[in-house]
C-alpha cells in the first residue's frame, strides 16, 4: 500500500460539499476536509495519497464554505502539492446530495469518459488500480471489525448483493469504502434533482446485479466523528506506525 504507481488519466471527482455537522464540535472554523492534522489540512494528506496511487486530475465538488477549500487548493496549485496536477472546481448553488453533485459535475465539465469518485472526509489508502481493472459501475469495500456504524456490504464473487443499513448488524464484515468508478452514462437519466448515491442509485444497481466491487486491503478511516478524527491525527503524528 502507498507505493508509487503509473499515472492514471481518469478524473477523480472529490465530494467536498458536506456540512460536517458531527465533527463541528471539535472542528469549528473550517469545513471538514480542511480539519487540521499535524499542521496540515486533512485534504492535503488525501491528495498526497491519491497522487501516490497515480491520479493527477482532480475536480472538487464544493458547497459548504467552498471559498475556504478553493483558497487552500489554489495555494497548493501555485506552490504546493498540486503544482503538477489538473484541477477543476464545481460549485453547487444549493446542496444536491452525493448523486446530484456528480450529475452537476458531469454537465459542468462535459465528462464523457469514466471517472472516479471519492469522499473528502474518508481515507482509503488503496483501490484505484483495483477499480480500473473492474467492470463499471464499481465500488471498493474494506473489512472492519464492526460494521454497525457504516452498514455492511454483502458480496458474492465481485458483485454486491445487498447493502445493510447502519446499526442493523454488528461485528466484522465488509463496508463501502467510499471510492467508486463510474461511466457518465450511468447518470444520463437524472436531471437537476437532489439525490443520494447510496440511498437511491446503489439500491437499483444491486437489484439488477450490476454493482461490481473490489475487496481491498487498505488502511481506512472516516473522520466524520471526533474519535476517528483524533485517531487519524494520532496516526499521522506517529508516522503511520499502527493500523487504522
Amino acid at each position: 500500500m502507498g507505493r508509487k504507481k503509473d499515472k492514471n488519466d481518469h478524473w477523480l471527482l472529490v465530494l467536498a460539499g458536506g456540512f460536517g455537522s458531527r465533527l463541528s464540535t471539535v472542528v469549528k472554523d473550517v469545513p471538514k476536509p480542511l480539519a487540521p492534522v499535524n499542521g496540515k489540512p486533512f485534504l492535503y494528506y488525501l491528495i498526497e495519497n491519491w497522487k501516490a496511487q497515480g491520479l493527477h486530475k482532480f475536480s472538487f465538488l464544493v458547497y459548504f464554505k467552498a471559498d475556504h477549500i478553493v483558497d487552500f487548493l489554489k495555494k497548493e496549485q501555485e506552490s504546493g502539492i498540486l503544482q503538477d496536477c489538473s484541477v477543476e472546481y464545481v460549485f453547487e448553488e444549493s446542496p444536491l446530495g452525493t448523486g446530484g453533485a456528480i450529475v452537476n459535475a458531469i454537465k459542468t465539465m462535459g465528462l464523457s469518459e469514466s471517472f472516479f469518485v471519492v469522499n473528502a472526509d474518508t481515507w482509503t489508502e488503496a483501490g484505484v488500480r483495483e477499480l480500473t481493472n473492474l467492470l463499471r459501475p464499481a465500488i471498493t469495500a474494506v473489512r472492519v471489525s464492526d460494521v454497525s456504524r457504516y452498514g455492511a456490504v454483502h458480496i458474492n464473487g465481485n458483485i454486491v448483493t445487498k447493502f445493510e443499513e447502519k446499526n442493523q448488524y454488528s461485528g466484522p464484515g465488509y463496508i463501502n469504502a467510499g471510492l467508486y468508478f463510474f461511466d457518465p452514462k450511468l447518470f444520463e437519466n437524472y436531471g437537476d434533482e437532489v439525490f443520494s448515491l447510496e440511498n437511491e442509485l446503489f439500491g437499483n444497481l444491486v437489484q439488477d446485479k450490476e454493482m461490481y466491487v473490489s475487496k481491498i486491503d487498505s488502511n481506512f478511516i472516516d473522520i466524520g466523528i471526533p474519535q476517528d478524527y483524533y485517531r487519524f491525527c494520532e496516526w499521522i503524528s506517529s508516522n503511520k506506525n499502527f493500523e487504522l
